[in-house]
């Protein structure tokens, strides 16, 4: 049985340039929605569902098996590493550190996913066998060292597979930098990469990206990243633009000065819990 704890789960999707098919998946979504973030050059979405678990893992699920109607993996060209249509689905509790709900939520939309779609879904997390497996780890081991948890053994013919994970809050962040190149961008992202801080670096038209997975936020922080990748970067070059992808924790944006915000991107209009109690209010007012 759920508790009836809030949860969030920020679903990854290869799709980032069609707005119609971007809105069909949002509808699918109803309620929990919480925001909606795009980008044309990853060819990616990040759609973050809030609310009760047994809400959130309805709508997860009408996500999942929409994406899996209107998406096709065959087709898909974008500078974000993928394997599947719906590539990550992690779940969080909100307010808590406890993972056992989130745990239950993502074993569930595996089994189902697996059983009803034909989805392989490779766990990540916390593992039934007591030890730990990450994102990372999935990504360089799926279909080889790695077998699916659920579903067939072989990836979908048009949807691939999706990483299905149980995790703490989480902040995606990227960094916007002028004056260097591929080969700089890919050497600084190595250079930053530490335990809490996973960092790509990509290069989209004119300008390269510092792409960064904060894993433990409240150690590791927006700002924190910001003043690594300055100091990171080769002489000339600098970082020009941040961005918050998807939502962020409260305890976090109130880890940063407030002055600071601006040119780092947040904004209190980017709560995690905020978006989940104005959703709250409108339920209690409909």
């Amino acid at each position: 049985m759920l508790s009836a704890r809030a949860a969030a789960s920020a679903v990854n999707l290869s799709e980032g340039r069609d707005v119609a098919t971007i809105d069909r998946l949002c509808e699918a979504c109803g309620d929990p929605l919480l925001d909606v973030h795009h980008d044309a050059d990853h060819h990616r979405s990040v759609l973050t569902l809030g609310g009760a678990p047994g809400e959130l893992l309805d709508a997860v699920r009408s996500l999942v098996g929409t994406a899996l109607e209107l998406l096709d993996l065959r087709e898909h060209a974008g500078l974000h590493p993928r394997f599947g249509v719906v590539d990550v689905v992690p779940f969080t509790p909100i307010g808590s550190e406890d993972l056992s709900m989130a745990i239950e939520l993502r074993d569930r939309l595996a089994i189902w996913a697996g059983e009803t779609l034909g989805l392989p879904c490779f766990l990540y997390g916390p593992m039934p066998d007591g030890g730990e497996r990450s994102l990372p780890d999935v990504r360089k081991g799926a279909f080889q060292s790695i077998v699916p948890d659920t579903g067939p053994s072989r990836p979908h013919p048009s949807a691939g597979a999706v990483a299905v994970g149980a995790r703490g809050p989480l902040v995606a962040y990227n960094l916007w930098v002028e004056g260097v190149s591929g080969i700089e961008a890919r050497a600084t992202a190595r250079r930053l990469r530490r335990a809490g801080l996973r960092a790509l670096g990509l290069v989209a038209g004119a300008f390269a990206q510092i792409s960064c997975n904060l894993t433990d936020p409240g150690r590791l922080g927006p700002l924190d990243v910001y003043e690594a990748v300055a100091v990171a970067l080769p002489p000339g070059a600098r970082i020009t633009r941040a961005e918050l992808v998807g939502l962020i924790p409260a305890t976090v944006l109130e880890g940063v000065p407030k002055a600071r915000w601006k040119s780092l991107g947040l904004s209190a209009d980017a709560v995690l819990e905020a978006r989940l109690d104005d959703r709250s209010l409108r339920k209690r007012r409909s």
